[in-house]
């Protein structure tokens, strides 16, 4: 039983020297005697407070009770949010939010961890210094615009300035410059200001170019109408100049023109019947209308004919006077017709009374009765 208990005993006091020496070994205390270091980090190893050396990533020793171990300094790449609120030229406040990515070099380790107190509040302060300092020489459109100069700038004097604590400043982002709300809709509605005129303008230009289109092409239309009815009159003048040639060739001479303007005239009645969308058509009710339609067409183109020999002989004031007899003789032709037509009427008339004067007296019925 004794002996158990003198087993039991032996067992715990081995187990709490293994703790004690464990924790005076890895504990990472100032009586520990190893340490580690991770990957892309770094431990100072301080004796009495003073720098001894720097400890680099695996398993490093120190000498207990003397010296000590700092906190691990990262050297992988770090980024550091900074919003920035500064006035531009033009008196309106802007938020910029600026991201710093930085290294500590390896080499200057040290520097790193014994000159800057709070580095991140340092780099802080010049950053701030920076924007300020470019935002306050450039009004709103044009930090909008200058946004990669802004950065280029932070990024230059942030490597020049933090260089020499061993801090090198890998890249700068200006993320945004976000001016107040009441700002950025009253530049939207600038903008969309803007957008609508320029819309206005377009669809302006674009009406006047369509109303100028449609006024060329009436003009085009209405000039290719107007030779097109020219070469229809052309056409038809032709045609009636080589039928009134064809009727003088066969003998019919005095009546030609007539024969022409009466088929003219029930060719035009034929066409206004087929096309026309009336419904009521008026028409001279006697053939005298036509005749008389027929003598002022016939007069218009002998002075037609007239003027056209005149042109050709230089002779305009003959060929004026030729059409004028031409027609006075055709008038007084026309006179002539009518009287004899007058004359054959009276005569007709006549021999019907001397008819009725010699007609016996059983001709008439009723006759005897009275006698």
């Amino acid at each position: 039983m004794e002996g158990v208990v003198i087993f039991l005993i032996i067992a715990v006091v081995v187990i709490v020297v293994l703790i004690v020496l464990g924790a005076l070994l890895f504990g990472g205390l100032r009586t520990s005697l190893m340490f580690t270091v991770h990957s892309r980090e770094a431990v100072i190893v301080e004796r009495f407070g003073k720098f001894r050396r720097v400890a680099q990533a695996g398993l490093n020793f120190k000498a207990p009770f003397i010296d000590n171990t700092t906190r691990p300094i990262s050297l992988r790449v770090q980024q550091l949010e900074v919003n920035i609120e500064s006035k531009t030229k033009d008196n309106v406040f802007v938020t910029v939010p600026v991201a710093v990515q930085y290294v500590i070099k390896e080499e200057m380790v040290v520097d790193a961890y014994y000159k800057l107190s709070n580095p991140e509040a340092q780099i802080r302060s010049y950053v701030f210094d920076t924007v300020r300092s470019a935002l306050s020489g450039l009004e709103l459109d044009q930090a909008f615009e200058s946004k990669d100069d802004i950065a280029y700038s932070v990024e230059q004097t942030l490597s020049t300035r933090m260089a020499d604590f061993g801090f090198s400043i890998i890249n700068t982002l200006v993320q945004d410059i976000s001016p107040d709300s009441r700002v950025r809709d009253s530049m939207n509605s600038i903008n969309a200001a803007q957008r609508d005129r320029v819309a206005a303008q377009s669809l302006a230009e674009a009406d006047k170019i369509k109303r100028v289109t449609q006024a060329e092409a009436e003009a085009e239309s209405k000039r290719l109408q107007g030779e097109g009815v020219a070469a229809q009159r052309k056409a038809i003048a032709l045609g009636i100049a080589e039928q009134y040639e064809m009727l003088r060739k066969v003998g019919i001479e005095n009546t030609a023109e007539q024969l022409l303007l009466m088929t003219q005239y029930f060719d035009t009645m034929q066409d206004v019947a087929r096309n026309g969308r009336s419904n009521v058509l008026y028409l001279p009710s006697n053939p005298g209308s036509v005749s008389s339609m027929g003598e002022e067409i016939r007069t218009a183109m002998l002075q037609a004919q007239a003027a056209h020999e005149a042109d050709k002989d230089g002779e305009a004031d003959e060929a004026r006077i030729s059409a004028e007899q031409l027609r006075e003789q055709e008038q007084e032709r026309a006179e002539r017709k009518r009287a004899e037509a007058e004359h054959r009427s009276r005569d007709a008339q006549r021999e019907a009374q001397r008819s009725a004067d010699n007609t016996p007296p059983w001709a008439h019925p009723g006759s005897g009765n009275q006698g």
